[in-house]
């Protein structure tokens, strides 16, 4: 990838976590801790990686990627990439979690917001939803992919592991999940709550092809989604592993739990601000 295209991509991420923290701290509530971790993925995914059509927005999504964030609590890194790429105005960033907006403090479907196609506030679910999602493409011979993201935590949700056997079982080969792999959750380290063991020999031995990638490196995470895309269709639904690290690009965030669920007051703000560069403009 060349040099000028990375570092649009990154300006992208900068000014995407500039907005994550605005969100979040105008109304003292939301996930920025996993949001921030997660930036470079939803910058790739829809900046260079998925066909997708935000204007018109189309529910169906025939003859485009589709996407399906199953840990819903990181809304805000969701929102401000779907603004930040033309699915709605970026002006409306500023009604995160309040009454009668569209941007709830997880995804709905009832508000009608463009880009969003499931409502995900209960873990565990987004990957059965998914492969309902795929199984459609293959019936309506559309050869389109569809991706999903999940929290390292919530895999400890049974429906997950469910959904892995049936999608291997089923050769659901337009699958592309990701695990957002930064060994934090809720109430403290994973491994503390409940380890996940090995990981990678986990999916393997429920039939998925897997990789793994640097989920902070644009370039690197870059190169494995396009990896990826070309084990499509090959009889396996693919499952990245991405490690990330919790508040990236936040000093004092990075790396602890404890922002998970916490918004920064007015002088950790400016702190965070001072760490981002504004690239496109703040709303």
């Amino acid at each position: 990838m060349h040099k000028e295209k990375i570092n649009q991509l990154n300006a992208f991420s900068s000014q995407i976590r500039r907005d994550i923290v605005r969100m979040v701290h105008a109304q003292n509530s939301g996930h920025p801790g996993g949001s921030l971790g997660c930036v470079e993925y939803f910058t790739a995914l829809y900046n260079e990686v998925m066909t997708h059509h935000p204007k018109p927005f189309n529910m169906d999504g025939n003859n485009e990627d589709l996407f399906f964030l199953s840990n819903g609590h990181i809304s805000p890194v969701f929102y401000a990439t779907l603004a930040r790429t033309g699915y709605f105005p970026i002006e409306e960033l500023n009604t995160f979690r309040m009454i009668d907006s569209r941007l709830q403090g997880h995804p709905t479907t009832h508000e009608g917001l463009p880009g969003v196609r499931v409502a995900s506030g209960s873990l565990g679910q987004g990957l059965s939803v998914a492969i309902g999602a795929a199984l459609s493409k293959k019936a309506n011979n559309d050869n389109s992919i569809v991706y999903t993201l999940h929290g390292d935590g919530e895999l400890q949700e049974g429906q997950i592991w469910e959904a892995a056997m049936y999608a291997a079982s089923n050769n659901v080969d337009n699958l592309i999940s990701t695990i957002d792999y930064n060994g934090r959750q809720i109430d403290g380290d994973v491994d503390d709550v409940l380890s996940l063991g090995n990981l990678k020999s986990k999916w393997l031995a429920f039939g998925w092809d897997v990789l793994e990638t640097n989920g902070n490196n644009i370039e690197v995470l870059m190169s494995t989604l396009e990896i990826a895309k070309t084990k499509t269709g090959k009889g396996k639904p693919i499952m990245i592993i991405m490690e990330t690290e919790m508040g990236f690009g936040v000093d004092y965030m990075m790396g602890s739990h404890k922002w998970h669920g916490v918004a920064p007051n007015d002088d950790q703000l400016k702190v965070a601000l001072n760490q981002l560069e504004e690239s496109l403009g703040d709303y």
